[in-house]
This record gives structure tokens, sequence and C-alpha cells, in this order.
């Protein structure tokens, strides 16, 4: 790596990655400045992140939060901005480098979009992006010099595995998953799982919907999608494994048979700071694996008839089309219904079916019928919590 610095732009800086994303930029202020740092409603924490790291802009999302945030901010030169729109244009800005999409869910698609027009390298850590919207995503990125490299533990060990290799020789995507909380549960005890019990993941600290998502496997679901697109490996060539130590973080087979796995500590500094790095791996003094780690690693198949939103993500994905996106639309509204204890953590792959068996089925989306497709599934999600919940 040169010696100029680079100018980050965290989208969701308040969100678990993009604090995390922060601690790496603090560790190597010699290399990352924090250029500009968005929320969605947290302006409390954005703000005392603007006072420490001093970027040329924050934007808060929530409009209701703008006056709150414009005047705990009002005594520094640094810009303040509101709504969704200011957020896709932050990562334009001439100025900025990399862009990490660290927004949870279906809000981080636009800005990725607005990043990848603009020619940016971009740290994606918004799985939703290529669920939604993977062929139009991976067709914008063959006409911009905008590179995508990977955030998400599984999607980072893979490109890592990758390096140097022929995509071409490789046979199979191992996907590794911790299996969740409830890995040793009956699929009649998941009828009785509490919030609490979801949000408590044995091995990683990550926001709550993505916690939810881990508990009912949907993120691996959707971390399968996200591979297919990413490395453009067919989805019958992507096996999910149930990995419950959480040190490999992912594997990739090769048409010699050989096997290249990559392991590590379960935090996500690790994969954060190897992107913002890359193609550098930058020296830290941070503890890494012991013996003791992976002196014993287990794999298993995972249950697809007790967590059936995995299997629905495997049908969506063969299906194609706008059918990823009206699964996510249905996980977000089912996800925010459990957190709120409107339904039970076995009616999130109701809902999901519901809405997949309604929402109208296009073959060939573009990205104007992707947003229609997330308005009109939403809405069909709302109906049943309407006569569901």
């Amino acid at each position: 790596m040169d010696n100029q610095i680079k100018n980050i732009a965290i989208l969701g800086s308040t969100g678990s990655i993009g604090t995390q994303t922060l601690d790496i930029i603090e560790e190597y202020p010699q290399k990352f400045r924090a250029c500009v740092l968005t929320a969605g409603k947290n302006w409390e924490l954005l703000a005392k992140q603007a006072r420490k790291f001093l970027p040329e802009k924050v934007v808060i999302a929530d409009q209701a939060a703008y006056p709150l945030l414009k005047d705990a901010l009002s005594d520094l030169p640094i810009k303040v901005e509101q709504g969704p729109q200011a957020i896709a244009d932050s990562t334009t800005l001439p100025e900025v480098d990399v862009v990490v999409t660290a927004m949870v869910g279906y809000s981080g698609l636009i800005p990725t979009v607005a990043a990848i027009n603009a020619g940016k390298t971009i740290a994606l850590a918004n799985k939703e992006t290529l669920v939604v919207a993977g062929e139009v995503i991976t067709s914008m990125l063959k006409n911009s010099p905008s590179e995508i490299v990977p955030v998400d533990s599984e999607h980072s060990a893979i490109f890592q595995c990758l390096v140097g290799e022929k995509t071409s020789q490789a046979r199979k995507i191992l996907l590794t998953a911790s299996g969740g909380p409830f890995r040793k549960l009956t699929k009649s005890q998941l009828e009785n799982v509490t919030v609490a019990n979801a949000l408590n993941h044995p091995n990683w600290d990550m926001g709550a919907k993505v916690t939810i998502d881990s508990a009912s496997m949907m993120n691996k679901g959707f971390e399968m999608i996200e591979a297919h697109w990413l490395f453009g490996c067919p989805a019958d060539r992507i096996e999910v494994v149930v990995h419950p130590q959480s040190i490999v973080h992912s594997m990739v087979e090769f048409n010699d048979g050989s096997i290249k796995a990559q392991l590590g500590v379960p935090d996500m500094h690790l994969p954060i700071r190897y992107a913002l790095g890359y193609p550098d791996r930058l020296t830290t003094d941070k503890p890494g694996l012991t013996l003791s780690q992976y002196a014993n690693l287990t794999f298993e198949a995972p249950d697809y008839d007790k967590f059936p939103l995995l299997s629905y993500a495997f049908e969506a994905i063969r299906n194609g089309g706008n059918m990823p996106c009206i699964l996510n639309a249905a996980n977000e509204r089912g996800v925010a219904a459990f957190l709120s204890g409107r339904i039970k953590f076995t009616d999130m792959p109701r809902i999901a079916y519901a809405t997949m068996e309604k929402a109208p089925f296009i073959s060939s989306p573009t990205l104007e019928d992707l947003i229609a497709t997330n308005t009109e599934a939403l809405a069909i999600a709302d109906e049943w919590l309407s006569h569901n919940s």
C-alpha cells in the first residue's frame, strides 16, 4: 500500500460493523480517515463519533433527528445533512476512496448503486444489496471501475481463498454457519423461543437484525445468494456447513480435490481490516488464533426442515428474477414483527412463504422493478401480519 491516506465513507457508522470499522480507522490513523459518517436514527452516537473523528460530512436518515444532530455539531465545521438521498449522494464525493456499506437491509441498495456509478471501491457489508439486486449490481460493475471487497466474514474468507487462484477451477464453495443459538432445539421447541433467546448469539457480536437472521438461518441463506453473485458460483455448488466453533470462516474446494480454508477468531475486526487494507494485509498486535481454539473443529449438515428460511433462499435463487427481493422484504417485516413481540419466532418463515406465494414474479427485473417489488412485497407482508398477529 502507498502512503496516501484513504478517505472512508461509512454508511451505518453507529451499527455493529460501522463502530468496528471506526476501531480500524483509529488503529491505523496513518492509513485511513473517516470522511463521511451516516446513521439511521441514532443521532446521539453519530454526534459523538463526529466529534471524535471530525469527518467532512455526517448524514442522518431520520429527518426528525436532523435538527438535534445539527445543533449538537453546530460548533464544528462539519456538514450535516438529512434523508436517504443525502446518504446516497455522500458516496459520490470526489474525496471518498472507499465506501463501507454497513447499513442493514434494503436501505443499503440505492447508496451502493450510487457508489458504483461514481466508481468507488466498496467494502460490502450489506448483503441485502446483492440479495435484492444481484444481477443488476453485477451488470453495473462490468461497466464501472468500481470494485467490491466483501466484509462479511464468510465472503471475506472465500475471497481470500480465491486470491491467486483461477475461479474457473473452483468446484464448490463451503459456506460455514455457526448454527445460531437454537441449533440443538427441536422444531417444536422453536415455537416458544423468546426475543432474548434469539438475540443471545453464542459466538458473534452483531446488531439485532443480523442476530435474528442468524438464529433463523436466514442470514446464511442470504449469504449463499450473495456468494452466488460475488463469485459467479451456481447455487447448486454452494454447500452450507454448520460449524459451531466459528473458527473456519468458509472454504473453497478446487477441481483437484484440494480444499482451502480461512481460519481466524470470530471477530469482525479481522475481515474489516482485510477489506480496508486490501490488497495489503495490515500488521496488528491484536491476539490471533491459538491452538486451543482450533484443536476441536466440528462440521454438520444444516436442518432445512427446522430452519425453512434457509431452504426458501435456495428456492428464491433457483427461481431468480425478483424472488430474492420478495424474500428479503418479507423477512425484514418478519424480523421487525418478531423483535416487537407481534409474532412468534416460527412465524417468520410463514410470513416469508406467504409473501413469496402472493407477490407477482418478474423474471428479468430492472432496478425500478425491484424498487417496486420491495414496496409491494412489504405491503403483502403487512397484510399477512394484520391477519395473523
